[in-house]
């Protein structure tokens, strides 16, 4: 399909949940158009090169986002077909049941449903992208056996993971999945696991490089949205569009349309819009040791702690080279590099909880606006408490396993797990998209992505946005192919 300007949906986004619901809306028969702002990565292995993509940050966004107080930085956000997924360290796990319920304490939402409606997409979801576990490799394996033999309350689980089951005779793709964007698809991301299902369809378009400045609504009712303007002024046309650019930019999409129409900023989701902003708290850890390590995946296992139930433990799946960035710059860089040949790292997380401060604000459209991620960490002060709980406890483990241990918190320019700001829920006056993904107050507009999450579990989302995009096309499907079929004639 070329050229089009009119489809039944158009998908604004290429990472997990675009790339599931345009797959889903696809394979139905739709007509399909996918918006990535960035263009598809190059095939020549830099996307492995550790100076490139570490040293250089050739493919991260260079986008300037304003903190709470002010203060400039550059989330590192990707712009590029298949999104974060690309990047990301390929778990996949589920949430767990509890984790759909509301847990006031931890000051958490509740999911508008339960673990049993989204439990067939998930299984959907680990067979579209392969997931299986590892075994756990020796010198990990070691590590585990020392903690548990003397700190008590800790406890193994295998690790789901979107990996190529032959990946270990690849051993630079098998030390470089975790932050690097695979050449030889080893690794199951959203371009692998589903774009490259779509691509030669005559009723899907995948346009790289298409940036979208705004949303457009009908002339005669701007309460429904009928497409896109994109960044060099071309406009697309759809019965329906899905939002999925992610949890820092769908709900700036959604900013600017309600400030540009009459009465917008009097919808209730005008001020839902943007908040809840969940980041997960996140330090990564590094353990010394004597020995050189020969793993190679590492990130098979994942670490539990009952007295810790916000929180989990995953290896980084880090060799040497990589470590060696994690240990503090006061010492140099070449023995740097040799600690990090005799050291694992571990990255610990922990859910935090809704905060309607928390949020994500459009810069607005002069060229000296940026927009601001206001986060607070403190606003959350059970969720913060038992992180730094967690990384005591993970390092006086550590200690008495006889390694030693040193931590660093992730800070606010660490978006990989960012999600929650455009909340799903049944409350149209506390949510922003009911729980079939549609946007409360708008007609046609529907959410895919990390945006909806009203809970971000202990583990990675990427799973669950995986599933939550499979369900809603499941919903929208029947409605688009009713509004794509010819009106039947009645002849007197």
């Amino acid at each position: 399909m070329t050229n089009m300007t009119s489809y039944d949906a158009i998908v604004v986004g290429s990472g997990a949940g675009g790339a599931a619901a345009a797959y889903r809306l696809a394979s139905a028969g739709l007509r399909i158009a996918i918006l990535e702002k960035g263009p598809a990565l190059p095939r020549d292995a830099s996307t492995l090169d550790f100076a490139k993509v570490v040293h250089e940050s050739s493919f991260k966004s260079k986008e300037v986002w304003r903190d709470g107080a002010g203060r400039s930085f550059a989330p590192e956000e990707h712009f590029n077909l298949g999104g974060k997924t690309k990047w990301y360290g390929a778990a996949l796990l589920r949430f767990g049941r509890h984790e759909f319920a509301a847990d006031e304490g931890h000051r958490c939402l509740a999911w508008p449903f339960g673990y049993d409606e989204i439990a067939p997409y998930y299984d959907e979801a680990e067979q579209l992208l392969g997931v299986r576990t590892f075994d756990t490799e020796p010198d990990l394996a070691h590590i585990l056996a020392r903690i548990q033999a003397r700190s008590s309350g800790w406890r193994t689980e295998p690790m789901q993971m979107g990996l190529h089951p032959t990946i270990r005779d690849n051993r630079l793709e098998a030390t470089r999945f975790d932050g690097f964007a695979s050449v030889a698809d080893l690794k199951s991301d959203a371009e692998t696991a589903f774009l490259s299902k779509l691509r030669g369809r005559d009723n899907v378009e995948i346009l790289g490089g298409t940036a979208v400045a705004d949303l457009l609504g009908s002339p005669t009712n701007p309460l429904r949205i009928t497409g896109v303007q994109l960044s060099d002024g071309r406009t697309l046309h759809a019965n329906a569009v899905v939002l999925a650019a992610g949890a820092l930019h769908s709900p700036r999409l959604l900013q600017r349309y309600l400030r540009s129409i009459d009465n917008g900023a009097r919808l209730p989701i005008a001020d839902v819009a943007g908040r809840y902003l969940k980041l997960h708290l996140l330090t990564a850890v590094v353990a010394l040791t004597s020995s050189r390590k020969s793993d190679l995946i590492r990130k098979t296992t994942l670490l539990l702690n009952d007295t810790l139930p916000h929180s989990s433990i995953q290896p980084l799946g880090f060799d040497g080279e990589l470590i060696g960035t994690l240990i503090p710059g006061i010492v140099p860089r070449p023995l740097a590099r040799e600690m990090g040949e005799r050291a694992y790292g571990f990255f610990l997380q922990t859910e935090d909880g809704s905060h309607t401060a928390n949020r994500v604000i459009d810069g607005g459209r002069r060229r000296d606006d940026v927009p601001t991620l206001d986060y607070d960490a403190q606003r959350n002060a059970p969720a913060l408490a038992e992180h730094l709980k967690l990384i005591a406890q993970f390092r006086m483990a550590l200690v008495r396993a006889g390694t030693l241990a040193f931590s660093q918190r992730i800070g606010l320019a660490g978006t990989a797990h960012a999600c929650g700001t455009l909340v799903t829920g049944s409350d149209p006056c506390r949510s922003a998209v009911d729980p079939t993904g549609r946007v409360h107050g708008l007609d046609a507009l529907y959410v895919a992505d990390g945006s909806v999450l009203p809970r971000s579990s202990r583990v990675n989302p990427s799973l669950t946005i995986y599933a939550w995009a499979l369900r809603l096309a499941d919903r929208l499907a029947p409605k688009l192919i009713e509004a794509a079929a010819p009106a039947e004639v009645t002849l007197a």
